[in-house]
C-alpha cells in the first residue's frame, strides 16, 4: 500500500478490532514519522533538527479527567479519595465510541515496553492518531529489539485519539477530555487532548497499580550510579530539579522520572527523558541543551524564529511547561541497560518557597516515611494564575495524580527498603534562602550540587549534624566548600521574627497536611512530625 506516493508502510494487524480503519502503521522509525508529521501538517522542523509540535489547547496533564474503571478488581485497591471512578458500563461505551471513531483513519502504532527489567516490565502497544505523538512515545518508553518485535504481543493497550470529544453524559466524564484507565483490561483510553504527557504517565499508572503486589516500589524519580556502582534515586515535584541534578556528568544517568525498585535494584520505566525547557541554556545544562538540536528529538509548544526556526527557550509566553522529549542514548553518560543496584542514597527534593528549610537534612527512616508521604514543595507568586504568595504544595509519595493505590502502601514498601538496604535519606531544599520568594534568592546551585556530592561519596554522612528547631531533622553544622551561614536558615534572614512566623506557618501546614495519613501510620512515624520536634 502507498500512501501519497510517500513511502510503502508496513501494515500492522488490527489487534485491538478498530471498526474498519483504512490501515495501521507499525513501528515506523524516527525519518518515517517525521515524513508524515510533516505531510499531515502537525509538526514543523527547527533548526537544529528536533521535531516541533503544538499541543493545542492542552499545553499540561488533565488530572480532573482522568478516571479509574470502578469493579471487583480495583474497588479494594485502588486509592478513590485521589482517583475519579468510572463505571464499567460508562467504559464499555467509551471503548466502542473510540473503535468507531476510528473508523476510515490511518492509526500508527507502537509496540514497546514499560520497564527496563525483563522480570517487571510490561509489554504495550500504543495507537495513536498522530505521527509525532508515535514518536514521541517511541522515545519515550523502551524500544524492543528486532527479534522481539516478530513475536511481540501486548500486554497493555493505549488508544490516544486527540479529535475524539467526549460525552460526559453518555461516558461518566467531567469534559469532552478523557484519560480513562482500566486496569482489568489494562486498556488506557485518550481523548480530546494532544498533550503527549498523557501516555507516558498512562504506563506509570498502570505499573504504580501493578507493582506493590509484586513487591516492586514504582518511584516517581530520576536515579543515576556512581563510577563505584552506588546509586543514588532523587524524588521531587516538578520544578525542583529532579533531571536537572541527576544529569551529573561524573556519574551515569539510569533514569530521569519514573523507576521501580526490586529485590535485585533499580530500573528505569522509560527509554527516553521528558526534559523541561523553559529558560533551558547550553551553559547551564549542556547535554540537554544538546538534545534539543538534534534529529529524534520532539519539542512540545516551544517558541522558535518565524524563518530561522531557531528556538527561543527564554520564551515563556505560550506556556511555562515546555518540553522536549527524547531518547536516552541522546545523553552522553546514560546507562546502557537503564538499570543498577540497590540505592546508598535516597534524596528527596524539595523547592521551598518560603525559604525556611535548610538547604539539606538527614533523615532518618522514619522521617524518611513522613516527609515521603507529605511530598512538600511550593508554588511562587505569579507562576498560576491567582497566585500571589508561596503556596504550599502537598503531593504524596512526590507523585500523587499517577497514584492508584493508597499512599501507606508505597510508603511502607520505601521503609522496608531502606532498612533493608541502610539507605541514607536527605531532604534537599532547591527553593529559596534569605527569605521567601520575592525577598530571598533562589538557593546558589553550586552550593547544592557541593552538597549533593558531599551526600552520595557518603563524606557528609560523617559530618557533625545539629537539630532543627522546628523540623527536628539533622542538619550539618559545616560542609567544606560552603559557606556555614547558609546551613543555618535562620541567619540567611535579616528579619528574624518574620522567620520564625513562617518556619511555624510551615509547620503548621505539614501538620494539617499529614492528619489524612495519621491512621495509617506507626506512632515513630507521627512522632517525626514537625510540631512534635517544636514541643520536645
Amino acid at each position: 500500500m502507498n500512501v501519497n506516493g510517500r513511502f510503502n508502510p508496513t501494515l500492522g494487524p488490527n489487534t485491538f478490532g478498530f471498526e474498519a480503519p483504512s490501515g495501521f502503521f507499525l513501528n515506523l522509525e524516527a525519518p518515517q514519522l517525521y515524513e508524515e508529521a510533516l505531510a499531515r501538517r502537525e509538526a514543523r522542523v527547527t533548526a537544529g533538527g528536533a521535531l516541533l509540535a503544538d499541543t493545542g489547547q492542552h499545553t499540561g496533564r488533565s488530572p480532573k479527567d482522568k478516571f479509574v474503571v470502578r469493579d471487583a478488581t480495583t474497588e479494594n485497591h485502588v486509592w478513590w479519595e485521589n482517583n475519579a471512578a468510572m463505571s464499567p458500563e460508562h467504559f464499555a461505551t467509551l471503548l466502542a465510541d473510540f473503535k468507531a471513531h476510528a473508523k476510515g483513519k490511518e492509526l500508527f502504532a507502537q509496540d514497546l515496553y514499560g520497564g527496563a527489567d525483563p522480570a517487571h516490565r510490561v509489554k504495550v502497544r500504543v495507537y495513536t492518531e498522530l505521527a509525532w505523538h508515535s514518536l514521541f512515545i517511541r522515545n519515550l518508553l523502551n524500544r524492543p529489539e528486532a527479534h522481539e518485535l516478530a513475536s511481540f504481543a501486548p500486554e497493555m493497550t493505549i488508544v490516544d485519539l486527540p479529535s475524539f470529544k467526549a460525552d460526559p453524559k453518555r461516558h461518566g466524564c467531567r469534559t469532552e477530555t478523557v484519560i480513562a484507565v482500566d486496569f482489568a483490561s489494562k486498556t488506557v483510553l485518550i481523548g480530546g487532548t494532544s498533550y503527549a504527557g498523557e501516555m507516558k504517565k498512562s504506563v506509570f499508572t498502570y505499573l504504580n497499580y501493578a507493582l506493590p503486589s509484586t513487591g516492586v516500589m514504582p518511584m516517581h524519580c530520576s536515579a543515576n550510579v556512581g563510577p563505584d556502582g552506588d546509586s543514588a534515586v532523587f524524588f521531587g515535584l516538578s520544578g525542583t530539579g529532579k533531571t536537572t541534578l541527576s544529569a551529573d556528568p561524573n556519574r551515569t544517568l539510569v533514569g530521569d522520572d519514573e523507576h521501580g525498585w526490586s529485590k535485585t535494584g533499580i530500573f528505569n520505566f522509560e527509554g527516553g527523558c521528558y526534559a523541561k525547557t523553559i529558560r533551558l541554556s547550553a551553559e547551564a545544562e549542556p547535554d540537554i541543551y544538546a538534545t534539543t538540536q538534534r534529529f529524534g528529538t520532539v519539542l512540545e509548544n516551544v517558541t522558535v524564529d518565524p524563518v530561522s526556526r531557531v528556538p527561543d527557550f527564554d520564551d515563556g509566553s505560550r506556556t511555562e511547561n515546555t518540553r522536549c522529549a527524547y531518547p536516552l542514548h541522546f545523553i552522553r553518560n546514560a546507562s546502557e541497560t537503564r538499570r543498577a543496584g540497590h540505592p546508598k542514597n535516597i534524596v528527596m527534593l524539595t523547592c521551598d518557597a518560603f525559604g525556611v528549610l535548610p538547604p539539606i537534612a538527614k533523615l532518618t527512616p522514619a522521617e524518611a516515611m513522613y516527609h515521603f508521604l507529605s511530598g512538600y514543595t511550593a508554588k511562587v507568586a505569579g507562576t498560576e494564575k491567582g497566585v500571589t504568595e508561596p503556596e504550599a504544595v502537598f503531593s504524596t509519595c512526590f507523585g500523587a495524580p499517577f497514584m492508584p493505590r493508597h499512599p501507606s502502601e508505597y510508603g511502607n514498601l520505601l521503609r522496608n527498603l531502606i532498612a533493608k538496604h541502610h539507605v541514607d535519606c536527605w531532604l534537599v531544599n532547591t527553593g529559596w534562602t534569605g527569605g521567601a520568594y520575592g525577598t530571598g534568592r533562589r538557593m546558589p546551585i553550586r552550593v547544592t550540587r557541593r552538597l549533593l556530592s558531599a551526600a552520595l561519596d557518603g563524606s557528609l554522612a560523617k559530618a557533625d549534624f545539629r537539630r532543627d528547631p522546628y523540623f527536628g531533622f539533622a542538619v550539618p553544622s559545616s560542609v567544606p566548600g560552603v559557606e556555614p551561614h547558609i546551613l543555618y536558615p535562620v541567619k540567611t534572614w535579616q528579619d528574624k521574627a518574620a522567620f520564625a512566623q513562617t518556619a511555624k506557618k510551615l509547620v503548621g501546614m505539614f501538620e494539617a497536611n499529614f492528619k489524612r495519613f495519621e491512621a495509617h501510620v506507626d506512632a515513630d512515624v507521627k512522632n517525626a512530625a514537625p510540631k512534635n520536634q517544636m514541643a520536645a
